[in-house]
C-alpha cells in the first residue's frame, strides 16, 4: 500500500462527499466543526445547487482529483464509484454502505469482488465502515457528531465497531486523541495496515484497539513489531472471550488452548495491553501515552482515607503488582514527616494531619516518588464542580504535581469514582505530568496491563507467529500409538516409565519382568481416550490380575503395553502442543490427570519457547501451588517439569511441518530430585504426500 496515497485518504487537502444527503450533510457539519480548512466538493446525481453549496453530478465533473471521497451510495452503486475515483487519481475513499461480504451472501460476496476490481489499488476503508476523524490535521471523514480537539500528541484508535468508536471519542476521560479510525469489513485497509502507517506519525504516542477479529495474524504481528520498534504502545479490547476453540481437536490440550487463550498468550508476549472494558483501555491508553510501558510492576498507593486504602489491597488482589513495602531510610523520613500516628505501610494512609499544610504534603510526595518505585498514585476524590469549594483540594494536588515533576517514578492521581475527577483538575494533572486515572479498579488494572507490557518490552525474544497453510489443516491426519509416541519423545529427552509391547500371552510374562506394581493398557491408534473403553487397568499386582485386565480388552486390540507403575506421584500436570489455525504451533500447560476438566486450568506459550518462559508458565498455573509441598506431600521436582516441557517443546520444533497435536496427560511430578515420568502421550501429525 502507498504511504503517499494513504497519507493523502487520511490527511486530506481536498474532500468529496458523495451520496445521499443526510449521511454526507453530517460529514460536512463535522468538518466544519472540527475546522477543516481544506477543500470540499459534494456529488449528487439529482441536489440542486445553491447559492451557498455547489452539487456535482458526477466524480467526473469535479475541479480536480479528491484526496479523500466519502462514499454513502446504495452498495450496488459503489464499485461504480469507486472506478470513477481510481479514474480520477483520487487518493481514497470511505465505504460506508453495507451489504457485502460482511452478509455471508452471494450478492454480498460478488458485490466485494467488484469493489475490489472496481478499486485497483486505490485504499479505501470498509465497505460497512463509519469513517474516520484525524484531530491532528482538522479532518472529519465521520457521519456523526464530532467532538474533540487537536492534541498536539495523542493516541491512534482503530476500531472494528463504529458505535465502539463513537463511545471512546465522546469520553470524559481527557484522553488526547490524534486519530479516530473504524475500519468496517477491512476488504482493502485493516487493522495492521493502518498500525503500520500510523506509527510512522510522529505524533502518535500509542495505539489503541477495538477488534472483533484478526484478519492476517502474521501481518497483525508485524504491524505490533512496528509499533513497538516505533517506541508506541498497544492497548487492545478484542470480543470473543467466550468464543469456542476454532478448531476441534482430540486431546485435553487442544481442548484447553481455545483461541482466545491463545490472543491471551500473543498479547502477553509480544507486548499488547489487553484490556476488559473499554474504561480500562482509556485509563491504559492514558499512562502508555504519558509515558510509555511501566519498566516493573513495583507501586505505591497512598490517600487519605483508610477505607481508599484498604479497598485498593482488596481490588488489586487479583491483578500482577507488587506493593512492596518502603525502603527504611524513606519509611524513618515519613515517618518524622507524618508522626508516629501514622502507620508507615503501603498503601499508605496519609491521615488527614497535613491536609491543609501543602509544603509539608509536598515533602511526603516527593519522598515517596523517589523511594524506588515504578509509579505512584494518590487517591483523591473531588466534591461536585462548580456547586463545591474546592481550593483545599486543589492546593494538595497542586503539591502533588510539584513533588511529581523530574520525579523518577510514574506519578497517578487516581479517583475511587470516574465522575469524582473533574476536567479542570484532570487538565492541570496533564500538563504538570501527572497521569489522572479514574475508577479505582479500572486505575489499577491499566497500572498493572502498563507494567506487563514492559515485561513484554523487556525480553529479548519476542514472539514467532507462523500459522499454517489452510490446505494443510484440511489435509488427511495420522496419529501415533501411545508407545511410538512415547519413544517419539523420548528421543528428545522425555523419561517415561519402562515398559513393553506384546500379545495377550506374552502380558503376564512382561510384567513379571517389569515387576509389580504395572499399568497395562491396549494399543491402537485409533484410542484416543482409552481410559473411557476400559483400555487402562492401573496397579495390577499380579500375573492373574494382568491376564484378567487384558481378558477384559481384547475387544480393543491384540497388542498391549505393560509399563512399571509410578506411585509416588506429588502432582500431575498436562503438556503438548496444539496448532492453532491463526498462531500456528501453541505450548499448553495445566493441571493434569482427572483434573483436567474440572479445573480448565492452563497456560499457553507461543514460541520460542526459552526455559525462562516455560518456568514463568509453569508458575502460572495453579497446581504450581503442589510443586512447594501441599499438605504434608514433599515438594516436586520443578527443575524436572521445566526439563520435560523443554523435551516436548524440541520434538514440535523438529516436527513443526507436520505436527497437528501432541498431548502429554499425565506428567507425574515425583518428589524433588526423583525426576518427572510422562505416563501418557498422544500425537497426531498430518500426512505429507
Amino acid at each position: 500500500m502507498s504511504r503517499a496515497r494513504l497519507h493523502r485518504l487520511l490527511a486530506p487537502r481536498s474532500i468529496a462527499l458523495i451520496g445521499s444527503s443526510a449521511w454526507t450533510d453530517a460529514v460536512a457539519a463535522g468538518n466544519r466543526a472540527i475546522g477543516y480548512d481544506g477543500k470540499i466538493w459534494r456529488v449528487h446525481p439529482t441536489r440542486p445547487s445553491t447559492d451557498a453549496q455547489a452539487f456535482h453530478r458526477g466524480v467526473e465533473e469535479l475541479p480536480e482529483a479528491p484526496d479523500a471521497a466519502f462514499v454513502a451510495v446504495p452498495n450496488v452503486e459503489v464499485p461504480g464509484v469507486a472506478a470513477a475515483l481510481a479514474r480520477r487519481g483520487a487518493g481514497g475513499f470511505v465505504g460506508f454502505a453495507s451489504g457485502f461480504a460482511e452478509t455471508g451472501t452471494d450478492l454480498g460476496r460478488s458485490l466485494t469482488d467488484a469493489l475490489c476490481e472496481a478499486a485497483g489499488d486505490l485504499p479505501f476503508l470498509g465497505p460497512n465502515c463509519y469513517g474516520f476523524v484525524n484531530f491532528f490535521d482538522r479532518v472529519a471523514m465521520l457521519p456523526d457528531q464530532v467532538v474533540g480537539a487537536e492534541p498536539g500528541r495523542g493516541v491512534a484508535l482503530i476500531c472494528q465497531s463504529g458505535t465502539i468508536a463513537l463511545t471512546l471519542m465522546y469520553n470524559r476521560r481527557s484522553l488526547p486523541i490524534g486519530y479516530l479510525v473504524t475500519v468496517g469489513n477491512q476488504t482493502r485497509l485493516a487493522v495492521e495496515d493502518l498500525i503500520e502507517a500510523l506509527c510512522e506519525d510522529p505524533r502518535v504516542t500509542a495505539f489503541g484497539l477495538y477488534v472483533e477479529g484478526i484478519k492476517d495474524a502474521a501481518r497483525f504481528a508485524r504491524a505490533v513489531d512496528a509499533a513497538r520498534a516505533a517506541g508506541k504502545p498497544i492497548a487492545i479490547v478484542k470480543s470473543g472471550r467466550t468464543a469456542a476453540a476454532a478448531r476441534t481437536a482430540q486431546s485435553h490440550t487442544g481442548a484447553l488452548a481455545g483461541a482466545d487463550q491463545v490472543f491471551d498468550a500473543y498479547c502477553r508476549q509480544a507486548g499488547l495491553a489487553r484490556c476488559d472494558t473499554l474504561s480500562t483501555l482509556c485509563e491504559t491508553l492514558k499512562i502508555l501515552h504519558r509515558g510509555g510501558p511501566l519498566p516493573g510492576r513495583r507501586v505505591l498507593v497512598m490517600g487519605a482515607s483508610g477505607g481508599d486504602m484498604a479497598m485498593t489491597s482488596d481490588v488489586a488482589r487479583t491483578l500482577d503488582l507488587e506493593f512492596a513495602a518502603l525502603p527504611a531510610a524513606k519509611s524513618e523520613a515519613l515517618r518524622v514527616l507524618l508522626s508516629d500516628r501514622v502507620a508507615i505501610a503501603n498503601p499508605l494512609d496519609l491521615h488527614t494531619y497535613l491536609w491543609f499544610d501543602p509544603p509539608a504534603l509536598r515533602r511526603v510526595f516527593a519522598a515517596v516518588l523517589d523511594a524506588g518505585y515504578d509509579a505512584v498514585g494518590f487517591m483523591l476524590d473531588y466534591p461536585p464542580q462548580p456547586e463545591s469549594d474546592v481550593g483545599a483540594y486543589d492546593a494538595v494536588v497542586d503539591a502533588f504535581i510539584e513533588a511529581a515533576g523530574g520525579a523518577p517514578s510514574l506519578a497517578a492521581l487516581i479517583s475511587s469514582l470516574p465522575e469524582t475527577l473533574g476536567e479542570p483538575t484532570r487538565r492541570r494533572c496533564q500538563a504538570g505530568g501527572v497521569v489522572p486515572l479514574q475508577g479505582q479498579r479500572e486505575a489499577l488494572e491499566a497500572l498493572a496491563l502498563a507494567a506487563a507490557v514492559g515485561r513484554a518490552w523487556a525480553d529479548p525474544h519476542g514472539v514467532a507467529v507462523d500459522p499454517p497453510a489452510t490446505a494443510a489443516l484440511a489435509g488427511p491426519v495420522t496419529a501415533m500409538t501411545e508407545p511410538d509416541a512415547k519413544a517419539a519423545l523420548a528421543a528428545h529427552g522425555l523419561v517415561v516409565p519402562r515398559g513393553q509391547v506384546v500379545p495377550p500371552a506374552g502380558a503376564a510374562a512382561a510384567a513379571a519382568a517389569l515387576g509389580f506394581p504395572v499399568v497395562v493398557k491396549a494399543v491402537d491408534a485409533r484410542l484416543a481416550h482409552k481410559s473411557d473403553l476400559g483400555g487402562v487397568a492401573l496397579d495390577l499386582r499380579d500375573a492373574a490380575s494382568v491376564e484378567r485386565a487384558v481378558e477384559r480388552m481384547t475387544a480393543l486390540s491384540d497388542r498391549f503395553l505393560i509399563e512399571e507403575m509410578v506411585r509416588d506421584g506429588v502432582a500431575e500436570w498436562l503438556a503438548g502442543i496444539v496448532l492453532d489455525p491463526q498462531f500456528g504451533q501453541v505450548l499448553v500447560l495445566g493441571t493434569g490427570g482427572v483434573l483436567t476438566e474440572l479445573w480448565s486450568d492452563s497456560v499457553s506459550v507461543l514460541p520460542p519457547w526459552t526455559r525462562e518462559r516455560i518456568e514463568r508458565a509453569v508458575h502460572g498455573v495453579k497446581a504450581a501451588r503442589l510443586l512447594a509441598g501441599h499438605r504434608g506431600k514433599p515438594p516436586g521436582d520443578a527443575p524436572a517439569l521445566v526439563e520435560a516441557v523443554l523435551a516436548i517443546a524440541r520434538y514440535a520444533e523438529a516436527h513443526r511441518d507436520t505436527l497437528l497435536e501432541l498431548d502429554v496427560n499425565p506428567l507425574i511430578v515425583r518428589p524433588a530430585g526423583r525426576g518427572v515420568v510422562a505416563v501418557d502421550a498422544l500425537i497426531r501429525h498430518l500426512k505429507r504426500s
